[in-house]
């Protein structure tokens, strides 16, 4: 799993993308581990098009789709849907259109914020609206590390 790499080639092809779930709760300062990279990224047409083409060498396709079925990766594909659960040369990689609790791409920018980091400026969720989503999930998984982002949240109150 490269997601050093996924966010550099997202970020350099100039993708309009906030960072949500496990590795916005690390940027965050969790101490979660994930296997994934969870993006919300922007509908217009020239971002899915950016979006496809950025991807598109390291063939991506939808986890679990028998690799016998044809599957075209473009922007096409990105606009017929909302919900990619992608398998890649480079990891696993999610990518939503809307995020529970927050809403469409740009009610998430609204809940974020950016950082340095993958050695790129990016933008994730910022804790409020990360403890929002993880809760409105409602996920066994979202809920178990509840109790530390709110720990995060509290302790960043008193500094």
């Amino acid at each position: 799993m490269n997601f050093v790499k996924a966010v550099q080639v997202l970020a350099d092809a100039g993708v309009e993308f906030v960072i949500i779930g496990g590795w916005s709760a690390i940027l965050n300062g969790s101490s979660y581990v994930t296997n994934d990279l969870d993006l919300c990224y922007a509908r217009q047409p020239d971002n899915l098009r950016r979006l496809a083409g950025a991807l598109a060498p390291f063939h991506p396709r939808p986890r679990g789709f028998p690799p016998e079925l044809p599957f075209l990766w473009d922007e096409v594909t990105l606009s017929n849907g909302t919900i990619f659960t992608l398998s890649t040369d480079l990891g696993v990689i999610d990518l939503m259109a809307e995020v529970a609790g927050l809403g469409d791409f740009e009610q998430v920018r609204e809940g974020s914020v950016q950082v340095h980091a993958f050695d790129r400026d990016v933008r994730t969720l910022d804790l409020p609206s990360l403890i929002k989503s993880k809760r409105a999930a409602g996920r066994e998984k979202d809920l178990r590390i509840l109790p530390e982002l709110e720990g995060l949240a509290e302790a960043g109150d008193r500094e």
